[in-house]
């Protein structure tokens, strides 16, 4: 696919999401194209779930058929692909003093011949293995092969990255960092939550973030201080309380110095 052929696709990528998504759901499809981008001078269609031969056909069809295309450009490659979910073991969570960077590891990435060819489809997350650990967890991303070849030829293999030997494994979509929605305690998911009581990420107030506006003093109306609630949209007119480092922020801040010191 020439560059200029890419641009008229994703210039006007709404229009085909909608005109394929029809296509789709006229062959019977529950599968949903979700954006189209560019990359490499081609173009990346995005599914809610890996599409079938049939899925491709028709996609492919629709494409072929837009006028000011040349149709015998459009090729397989530039057909939806599902994402590959990988996690990076065995690494320092500092490399020479410094710490490893998403940056770092696409580097590296494209010198490894286990990942020639391979397309990141989102930039990797480094988290340490532990709060308290030395170890490095890195989640990759990648764009899947129809075939699903990719996985196999990857999956639990290893690669040296400097003198260190790194293993590549499967897992579901990068969970990252669970942080409690109830509690806002980092390492805490919300379905794991025993409290019954529902803390601000604001001020850490008993009650929803929701009802921060309506519960917190100085944001609602007080009539004999002659003063209007604070209202949606409008700068909060107290510092916010964070409960993991006691800092003046969100709790769910990646500006924290407790979210940086352990885990980014």
């Amino acid at each position: 696919m020439t560059k200029h052929t890419a641009e008229l696709i994703v210039n006007s990528a709404h229009i085909y999401i909608a005109n394929v998504n029809k296509c789709l759901k006229n062959s019977k499809s529950d599968i949903v194209t979700d954006f189209i981008q560019s990359i490499n001078n081609g173009i990346v269609i995005t599914t809610n779930k890996p599409a079938n031969d049939l899925n491709l056909s028709t996609i492919e069809k629709y494409f072929k058929s837009i006028q000011n295309i040349d149709s015998d450009l459009i090729k397989s490659s530039c057909l939806p692909k599902s994402k590959l979910y990988m996690k990076i073991i065995g690494l320092p969570y500092k490399i020479n003093q410094n710490v490893i960077s998403p940056d770092f590891i696409k580097d590296v990435l494209k010198e490894t011949h286990l990942f020639k060819g391979v397309m990141l489809a989102s930039k990797s997350h480094v988290i340490k293995a532990s709060p308290k650990s030395d170890m490095a967890v890195v989640w990759v991303d990648i764009w899947n092969s129809q075939s699903g070849s990719l996985a196999k030829n990857i999956i639990n293999c290893c690669f040296n990255i400097g003198r260190f030997i790194a293993t590549v494994k499967g897992t579901n979509m990068n969970p990252g960092v669970p942080q409690c929605k109830n509690y806002w305690k980092w390492e805490h998911s919300t379905l794991s939550c025993h409290s019954h009581i529902s803390r601000c990420a604001k001020c850490y107030g008993a009650h929803t973030i929701k009802h921060h506006r309506e519960k917190v003093w100085c944001c609602m109306e007080n009539k004999k201080a002659n003063r209007l609630a604070t209202k949606e949209g409008e700068p909060y007119p107290h510092v916010f309380k964070c409960m993991n480092c006691k800092g003046n922020h969100q709790a769910d801040s990646y500006s924290c110095p407790y979210w940086c010191n352990h885990f980014n």
